[in-house]
This record gives C-alpha cells, sequence and structure tokens, in this order.
C-alpha cells in the first residue's frame, strides 16, 4: 500500500496547493480550495503487462517513419463525421461537452445504437430501464449496443474485457472514480486518474474512447483544465432550450479542423441531422418586411445563408441602445460609426437592434454588409428584395472588402433560389456560367443607392 497524501485543490480551474488557501492565485476564485486524499497503488486499473513488457520505443528519423492511410471509423451520422473530420480515429479519446439538458446523451447513445460495430454505452447517471426506455422512442432495434450501468473504473474494465467492444462511451467522466485514488467521484484527482485510465486502455488497444463532460456555470468543461489537454477532441454542444436546433462545434481536434460545424434538429424520436442548413435558418416569410437581409457566410467547409434582423428607432430613454443576439455588440458600433461618418446617416440618437435567426452566433466578417443593408432597410423602412443577399466585409473608410471563398456562397445562394449577390469588386471570381446575377460594390454608398435609391 503506498503512503497516505494529501494534497489541496482548487474546484475551479485545478491548481494545486501545498496548504489551504482562501483564493486561488489562478482563477482568482474564492473558497475553492479543498483538501483530497490521494492514495495511489504503483498498478494501474487497466493491466497489459505483456503488451507493455515487449514493445520498446526507439527513436527513428523523419524518412524512416512509414505513413499508412489513416482509417477512420464511420459512425453513419454525417454531422458528427464532418465534425470529427471524417470520422472516429481508433484509439482517439473524445470528450463531448455541454449544458444540462442539451442532448448530449440522446446524441451520443442514437449514434451508439446505429453503429453496426459492437458498442458499450457504460452510464453513471441513469439506470438501464431509463435507457432502454429512450432507446425504444429513438432507434427500437440494436444488436450491437450493450448497455452497463458502472461507476468503478476496475469493475468496467472488467466488462470491457469481457466483451471486446469496438467503440467506448461514458456518461459522464465526473460520475466515475477509481479505487487507488481516495477521495469522491468527481473531484480533481478522480478526474484525472479515471481519463488517464482511460487513455492508456484506448491508446494500447486501440479503441475509441467518447467521454461526456459536464460544463461549470460559465460554459467551460468542469475538472482541471488538463483534462482537456489529456483528451484528442473536444466537442461542444449548443443550443437553446428555446430553439429546436443544436450545433456541434469542435474546440480541439488533433485528426481535423476545428472550424467545422454540425447542425441538429431536436425532435421527438431524437436528434435529426440537418444536411442543408441554409433552409432551416431563413424563414419562409413571403411578406416584404422591412430590416430583413441574407447573408452568405461560410462555416468551416459549409457555406450557409443566415437572416439578419435589425430594428431601428427613435431612442425613448436619451442614451441609445445598441443590442444583439448571435453577433458581436463592438462589431455593431463599429458599422454604426462607419454608417454615421462615412455614409452620413443619423443613426446616433437611434435604437438599434440585431437578430441572427436560428439561434445561432456568427463572427465571420463577410455578413457586414447584410448587416448594414438590415439596418438601414429598418431605418428607411423600406424592404429589400426577397431575391438579394449579400457576402461581404465592411472597413472602416465604409469600402467594401473581399472575402475568402466567394464562389461558394455565390453557389450555394444560386442552388437555394437568390436571383442577386452583391459582393466586392475586388473579389476574383473564376465562375464561368452561373444563373445568379453578381452585382459588385466598392463602397456602402453604391449599395445603399441600388437598394433604396
Amino acid at each position: 500500500m503506498a503512503k497516505t497524501k494529501t494534497a489541496f485543490f482548487c474546484q475551479n480551474c485545478g491548481t494545486q496547493y501545498a496548504k489551504w488557501v482562501g483564493q486561488c492565485s489562478a482563477c482568482k476564485q474564492w473558497n475553492t480550495v479543498v483538501e483530497e486524499v490521494v492514495q495511489k497503488e504503483e498498478k494501474s486499473s487497466w493491466k497489459t503487462p505483456s503488451q507493455s513488457s515487449k514493445r520498446v520505443s526507439k527513436p527513428l528519423l523523419v524518412n524512416e517513419i512509414s505513413i499508412e492511410k489513416e482509417v477512420r471509423l464511420n459512425t453513419f451520422d454525417l454531422e458528427f463525421n464532418r465534425v470529427l473530420g471524417g470520422g472516429l480515429v481508433p484509439g482517439a479519446l473524445v470528450l463531448l461537452g455541454g449544458e444540462p439538458g442539451v442532448g448530449k446523451s440522446t446524441l451520443l447513445l442514437q449514434i451508439a445504437l446505429k453503429l453496426p460495430y459492437k458498442t458499450l454505452y457504460v452510464s453513471g447517471e441513469e439506470s438501464q430501464k431509463q435507457i432502454k426506455m429512450r432507446a425504444d422512442r429513438i432507434h427500437p432495434n440494436s444488436e450491437t449496443c450493450f448497455i452497463l450501468t458502472e461507476t468503478k473504473t476496475q469493475n468496467i474494465f472488467k466488462q470491457i474485457e469481457a466483451t471486446e467492444p469496438d467503440i467506448v462511451v461514458i456518461d459522464s467522466i465526473q460520475t466515475l472514480h477509481s479505487d487507488y485514488i481516495e477521495s469522491a467521484a468527481g473531484s480533481i484527482s478522480q478526474i484525472r486518474e479515471c481519463t488517464a485510465e482511460l487513455i492508456k486502455f484506448a491508446k494500447e488497444t486501440n479503441t475509441p474512447v467518447i467521454l461526456i463532460g459536464h460544463i461549470t456555470k460559465d460554459g467551460s468543461i468542469a475538472g482541471p483544465k488538463i483534462l482537456e489537454h489529456m483528451v484528442d477532441t473536444v466537442l461542444q454542444f449548443e443550443g437553446d432550450r428555446n430553439y429546436v436546433y443544436r450545433i456541434l462545434r469542435s474546440l480541439k481536434n488533433r485528426f481535423g479542423s476545428t472550424a467545422e460545424l454540425g447542425i441538429y434538429e431536436m425532435q421527438g424520436s431524437g436528434l435529426r441531422e440537418v444536411n442543408n442548413p441554409s433552409e432551416v435558418l431563413i424563414s419562409k416569410n413571403d411578406d416584404g418586411l422591412s430590416g430583413t437581409a441574407i447573408a452568405a457566410t461560410v462555416e468551416g467547409m459549409r457555406p450557409l445563408l443566415i437572416e439578419i434582423q435589425a430594428l431601428v428607432s427613435t431612442a425613448v430613454y436619451g442614451t441609445p441602445q445598441r443590442s444583439t443576439t448571435g453577433y458581436n455588440v463592438k462589431r455593431l458600433n463599429m458599422l454604426l460609426a462607419v454608417l454615421e461618418k462615412r455614409a452620413g446617416f443619423k443613426l446616433g440618437a437611434k435604437d438599434v437592434f440585431l437578430n441572427i435567426t436560428g439561434g445561432i452566433s456568427v463572427d465571420d466578417p463577410a455578413i457586414d454588409l447584410a448587416v448594414i443593408a438590415a439596418i438601414l432597410s429598418s431605418n428607411e423602412d423600406i424592404p429589400i428584395d426577397k431575391g438579394i443577399c449579400f457576402a461581404a466585409e465592411v472597413g472602416l473608410a465604409g469600402e467594401i472588402r473581399p472575402v475568402q471563398r466567394v464562389e461558394q456562397r455565390i453557389l450555394e445562394a444560386e442552388k437555394l433560389g437568390y436571383e442577386t449577390i452583391i459582393i466586392s469588386k475586388n473579389n476574383k471570381i473564376g465562375l464561368k456560367s452561373t444563373k445568379i446575377r453578381i452585382l459588385l460594390a466598392s463602397k456602402i454608398e453604391e449599395v445603399a443607392g441600388n437598394l433604396f435609391g
């Protein structure tokens, strides 16, 4: 038995201290440092003595290292595959975080039920009957998904040895505990130890492991920050309970891009993949309403068309309000200053409210021109033709700047039936034959004249 040790950990950020302190020096939080008993044996929970004794690492020249084609496991979920970079990599550890009730367990359970590979779904939060009730609603027939309700890692690894699954899903990492650490489940040391055991298992057996992680009130994944450094991929599942759409983002990915985006629609039978999100992010209102503009944006490799709504009204309380939903309010203030200084529109004494429909947040500067068009449309109370969309950045001098991958944006707008797209005259376009009319502009005065002149 190893010698018993005690250490002090910050429950907010995971910083370790030799003695108790009132305020954590790393995250500046008060009364978050607690004492934990650390008692760890030399052996680990996942034991493979034959493999570890045979394998010896040797240094190789870069030119001597052979590169084999990467083989990925298809999850049969197009959105999940896209965010991962093409599928699950054997031996990878994936961490999925999100708000309570957003659908993390539902997403991974329906993927596990659809997979043709042998899958072990380990739950420390629900009973087998509860999971069965949800499985009957999502995907009633599955002959490859095994359900295990267990929280002790030693028992989990015994069942893994017995079933030999191709994929392991853990729901959630905060509920697991190991006998080799004497502290409560969900503590800093337990999360670190359980994750280390799962990483050792995944790398030695080449089995992908997907973890569900709880998040704190500020939106970060609960536990030590080292948890995100240990895993290969960190995914964030976002969504508002008032909207039916859920967004899957990649915050870290060692095997693919972190710019990809997956969109789901929450239904009674589970989460439905939204393969063409442009159609659901744009309202089907045929009436000409002022203050609405369509922008062509790009998330990762996927072009999207989004609807931007603006409301401009006289400030009642003296100080004008600037409020945004899904858009950076500082960027809005900058565009309003450009409109007033460069184009002569007096908006300094008016309230401006901006909303991106569908409950998504967009940081792409290519929607600047659409934001300005929506604001001017609301200010003049003149609707924009529903066949027009925008894809351009606006500079501080009032010039319309080019954006990247404009051809993809043009083709997406054409596919959805738009007749005209307004872009910067400095964009180089290699498209030969397109049905959509492409208008080139250099200053925002030109666009305002074409739309409302």
